[in-house]
């Protein structure tokens, strides 16, 4: 019985933990104004027939806080990293100079962060349903050990642990949610 409680709690906490990880990982994805090699993470390049992942056909990096700078390890690259970044609809426009792709990160505005501020505040509720779901899913299993024997008051203390965690996952939803809307938000 108690390696099944310590499974629970394990578990629950795995699936929260997981919901942060995606959680800040959707958040790369949310540009603020500045040049970053993960705005580019989700381009896939047309590496001799199959699809590649763009950074392992290129060194990405940035020239300053406006421009990417993408570096094709064979120059045969600079075609189809290029027509990749334009049909990934990512809105960035690349500039090929024979040598390397330039991407010039326009600055954002008002409107713009707005929205950008409400993409990641969906996130951030996606977030927080994924670790609700994870509570609810270790409250279930709480019910069936307490029907196989499981004492109530132990139930009701596990299902406190349970909260608990739901809310450190909770709040750390919050925290990162309000350091990128910050981001985002500052000219």
């Amino acid at each position: 019985m108690e390696e099944e409680i310590d499974f629970i709690l394990a578990s629950a906490e795995e699936a929260m933990q997981g919901a942060i990880v995606h959680f800040e990982k959707e958040l790369t994805k949310i540009r603020a104004g500045k040049a970053n090699p993960s705005m580019v993470s989700s381009v896939m390049v047309d590496y001799y027939g199959s699809q590649t992942p763009l950074a392992q056909v290129a060194n990405v990096g940035t020239l300053d806080a406006r421009t990417l700078t993408i570096q094709p390890w064979e120059k045969a690259m600079l075609e189809p990293i290029e027509r990749a970044i334009i049909n990934s609809n990512l809105g960035l426009n690349p500039q090929n100079n024979g040598e390397m792709i330039l991407i010039n990160i326009p600055q954002l505005t008002e409107e713009r962060r707005k929205d950008l501020a409400k993409q990641a505040k969906a996130e951030s509720e996606d977030a927080k349903v994924s670790i609700r779901n994870a509570r609810r899913d270790a409250n279930d299993e709480i019910k069936k050990l307490e029907k196989d024997g499981l004492a109530e008051d132990q139930a009701k203390g596990l299902v406190e642990e349970i909260q608990e965690l739901t809310n450190k996952y909770g709040a750390k939803v919050d925290s990162v949610y309000a350091a990128k809307e910050a981001d985002i938000m500052k000219v």
